[in-house]
């Protein structure tokens, strides 16, 4: 996890321009709605859940990056977390979780870093009605941790 950078930004470029910029300074990434991320330990989770996956066998899909998704959306079905955790185009916003890359060089892309998007709010979580005050951090990370239960 120690080359791991999870940071919001604001970029008016496309998915696809995004994704070359980032697999250009030769590490992996993966972008997603900020809608869908309920802060950095979510997503930090998520990378942990998959890596275990992988490590006890467990693991649904064929690569990493994948399976972190597969988390992060809390959807069993590859297709399903992908359509959750892309950014919809044209939203101006993304979460970046890039692996192995040190300067994201955001500034080649035009793009500015905003962690603010990453921040979890009940109306961003949609929880409705909590009456026993979770906080709505604690249930994305419930979320994740419900996937090792639904893959059984």
């Amino acid at each position: 996890m120690d080359d791991v950078r999870i940071v919001g930004i604001r970029c008016s470029r496309s998915f696809d321009d995004i994704l070359k910029h980032f697999l250009s300074l030769g590490g992996d990434v993966i972008l997603m709605d900020p809608a869908h991320v309920y802060g950095k330990d979510h997503i930090i989770s998520a990378m942990m859940h998959a890596e275990r996956a992988f490590r006890n066998n467990t693991n649904r899909s064929k690569t990493m990056l994948t399976e972190t998704i597969l988390y992060a959306a809390g959807e069993r079905q590859i297709s399903k977390a992908l359509a959750k955790m892309k950014p919809k185009e044209g939203c101006g916003a993304m979460v970046v979780a890039a692996f192995g890359i040190k300067d994201l060089r955001l500034d080649a892309i035009d793009a500015a870093e905003d962690d603010s998007i990453i921040t979890c709010t009940s109306e961003k979580a949609d929880i409705g009605a909590n009456p026993l005050g979770i906080r709505p951090e604690d249930l994305a990370l419930e979320m994740v941790a419900m996937m090792d239960i639904q893959k059984q």
